[in-house]
C-alpha cells in the first residue's frame, strides 16, 4: 500500500493533464525505442519530429495514464481493470511484456520531471509495476500468449 500512497501523492500533475503528460511519455517511449512506435499501427507513419504535436499520440497517451491511474487507485486489487487489458494486448495487439518495462521508465522518468516523483517515488512506480506486469504475465499464461 506504500508503494501505491507514494506515486498517488504525485498523481495530481498527471491528472490535471494527461494528454500532455501522455503524449510526453509516448513520444519520449517512441524516441528513446523506435521500435515500440510500430506496435502502434496508427503511429507507424508518423515522423519522430511530428510527434510531440500529434493530438492522437496525446490523446493515447492519456488513455494509457488513465488506466495507470485505475490501477494505481486500487491499490492491488486490480484484477478486474488489468484482465481485459491483458486480453486485448495479449490477443490483438500482441505486446510483449518487455514493452510493459519499457514504458514503465518512461513514465517514471516524466513523472520525475514534471510531477514531482522522488526517488522513493520512482522506486515505489517501479514496484507498483513490476506486480502490474507479473499479473499481465499470469493473464498471458492464461490465454496462451507468451509475453
Amino acid at each position: 500500500m506504500a508503494d501505491f500512497d507514494l506515486v498517488l501523492k504525485c498523481w495530481g500533475p498527471v491528472e490535471a493533464d494527461y494528454n500532455a503528460m501522455g503524449g510526453m511519455v509516448l513520444t519520449r517511449l517512441f524516441m528513446e525505442h523506435p521500435e515500440t512506435q510500430k506496435l502502434f499501427p496508427r503511429f507507424v507513419n508518423i515522423p519522430q519530429g511530428d510527434l510531440s504535436s500529434n493530438s492522437a499520440v496525446a490523446a493515447h497517451g492519456a488513455t494509457v495514464l488513465k488506466k495507470l491511474g485505475e490501477l494505481l487507485k486500487a491499490r492491488g486489487n486490480h484484477a478486474s481493470i488489468l484482465k481485459p487489458l491483458a486480453t486485448t494486448h495479449a490477443n490483438q495487439h500482441k505486446i510483449k511484456l518487455v514493452n510493459f518495462k519499457l514504458i514503465t521508465e518512461v513514465i517514471v522518468k516524466v513523472m520525475a520531471e514534471k510531477a514531482g516523483l522522488d526517488s522513493a517515488g520512482q522506486q515505489a512506480l517501479r514496484n507498483v509495476m513490476s506486480i502490474v506486469i507479473a499479473d499481465i504475465d499470469a493473464n498471458y499464461k492464461e490465454l496462451g500468449f507468451a509475453g
